[in-house]
């Protein structure tokens, strides 16, 4: 017999099994030696009221122990010497979710990256932080994994009823992650443990035949007659195919102007633009859980904010309890900063984007094509926040209560941001529209989250990359792009994701899409 419960428990219980187990016992009215086996389904922290509690949902056994789950990884199998293939642009989790799913079904994927492997990536990203050398094929952005790998590997989505995230999950455990983020309410790994959980990704794919080339750039494509049949590599080397995967993620602007030359119809988008605002942990950790220090087996704690400012949204965005902030940035010339946490969210800084929702329509500036509007316009802040300072990647700051003001910083509080910051004023250096709604979504964070408002605090220029301003339609059934046959537009680079784990289930589907496009049966050994 099984039961499903909802159960309170204390912070400094939570990792007591036998007295989780007795509670549970108690609640249904039964002995404890009853329960043959207990499973936490879901985990979150409720801090609504004085002091903190976990809330979980197990499920209970009596008289029986559940079956051992399949292992999606068991599904896979070595593709033959005459399988179909898929080259796949781009080796972040679209890509290599997308190969995973391409392998269970017996076609063969060809990946191409531009960046390196997710190790050789780690000297880029030094030099990056402690010279301000921008590589633009390694980076934070762009290398093996993708953008997360490095900057926090958060797994929350709303995105449910895009396909199978369970499995995404799953797969991810099966490769290395801890089981803790198929029951927390909001998944994390951490930078410091994803790029081992991403290199045993990439084994599975190659012990399987499928290829990987880094230090490989798609510099063109092969269309003719509005079909794709294949690319170009590096700018001398062809590689030839009847589908193209696109999952090139939110950063890879030279892609959409290759797109345009070809003439491929893209489609602008709204997305946001702002800064990266970062807090003392114990600061944050007071307001939300009403003392300080935390209680022992409390996590970081984080927060999540937004308003209305007129006719426009003001959000936080990012969320990196326990943090740092990183330089993001994926050419000379420019300064974009993310946020990132490491797997024990230790870190004593908070950090988070706060962004201002920009609909590329209402922007004022002159370009040819008017797709590339929001592009454009992304670039030129970037630029703009580069030559505030002194060429280097230190970045613009001021203190919290001096951006909101409208005054200059005459100094500013510790980062945790390894370029550096120096004192600037915000309010001149963002587009006006940009600074307005931000200052007053900002004043209205601080009425909703008393403490919030704080001169402990930096605002830090500028937080530029939250999507793409850039979407490559496809048809909604088949995957494939609406006038170019064999293209599949696939995760965020394409405007069809937002994080790590709706970018992974958006590759799974446009697999399954590509095989469909091929005639191959789906394998139902394993869903």
């Amino acid at each position: 017999m099984r039961k499903e419960l909802e159960l309170k428990i204390k912070p400094v219980q939570i990792d007591d099994i036998d007295l989780i187990t007795k509670i549970a016992a108690d609640k249904l009215q039964i002995k404890k030696d009853a329960i043959t086996h207990l499973q936490i389904l879901r985990k979150s922290i409720d801090a609504r009221g004085r002091n903190p509690v976990f809330r979980l949902r197990i499920e209970v056994f009596q008289d029986e122990v559940p079956a051992p789950e399949a292992r999606f990884l068991d599904a896979i199998r070595p593709v033959s010497d005459n399988a179909k293939s898929v080259v796949i642009i781009g080796a972040g989790p679209a890509g290599y979710f997308a190969a995973l799913e391409l392998l269970e079904n017996g076609v063969k994927p060809i990946i191409f990256e531009r960046g390196k492997d997710v190790r050789a990536r780690r000297r880029d990203l030094k030099a990056i932080q402690q010279d301000g050398v921008v590589d633009p094929h390694s980076n934070y952005c762009f290398g093996e994994g993708g953008a997360g790998t490095y900057s926090d590997g958060k797994l929350y989505t709303r995105s449910h009823k895009r396909g199978n995230i369970n499995k995404s999950l799953k797969l991810l455990v099966e490769h290395g992650a801890t089981e803790e983020i198929l029951i927390d309410a909001h998944p994390h790994i951490g930078s410091n443990k994803l790029p081992n959980i991403v290199a045993n990704i990439r084994k599975t794919i190659l012990q399987n035949g499928g290829e990987i080339h880094f230090n490989s750039c798609v510099t063109d494509f092969i269309i003719k007659e509005k079909k794709m049949i294949g690319v170009v590599v590096n700018w001398e080397t062809e590689h030839l195919s009847d589908s193209i995967i696109l999952a090139t993620g939110h950063s890879a602007r030279d892609i959409y102007y290759l797109l345009q030359k070809h003439g491929v119809e893209m489609e602008s988008k709204p997305f946001a633009l702002g800064v990266r605002i970062e807090h003392p942990q114990a600061l944050i950790d007071s307001l939300q859980y009403n003392q300080q220090p935390r209680e022992q087996n409390l996590p970081a704690s984080s927060y999540r904010l937004a308003c209305q400012v007129k006719d426009r949204g003001v959000f936080s965005f990012c969320m990196c309890p326990g943090g740092l902030v990183v330089p993001a940035a994926t050419a000379p010339g420019e300064i974009v900063v993310n946020g990132m946490s490491l797997s024990r969210r230790d870190s004593s800084f908070a950090n988070s984007g706060t962004v201002v929702a920009v609909d590329p329509k209402e922007i004022d500036i002159e370009v040819e094509n008017e797709v590339f509007k929001g592009l454009e316009f992304q670039k030129q802040v970037e630029r703009n926040v580069f030559l505030s300072g002194n060429g280097s990647q230190a970045a613009p700051a001021q203190r919290l209560t001096d951006f909101v003001k409208g005054t200059f910083s005459n100094s500013l509080p510790r980062s945790s941001y390894i370029p550096g910051l120096f004192s600037a004023p915000l309010n001149e250096i963002l587009p006006p529209f940009i600074y307005e709604y931000l200052q007053q979504g900002i004043f209205k964070f601080g009425k909703k989250m008393d403490g919030y408002l704080t001169s402990e605090a930096n605002v830090i220029a500028t937080e530029s990359r939250t999507s793409s301003p850039i979407k490559v339609p496809r048809n909604k059934a088949t995957y494939m792009h609406e006038k170019i046959e064999g293209l599949f537009p696939c995760g965020e680079g394409a405007g069809f994701a937002g994080g790590i784990i709706s970018a992974a289930v958006d590759g799974q589907n446009v697999a399954k899409a590509v095989c469909a496009y091929y005639g191959v049966k789906p394998n139902r050994a394993i869903t």
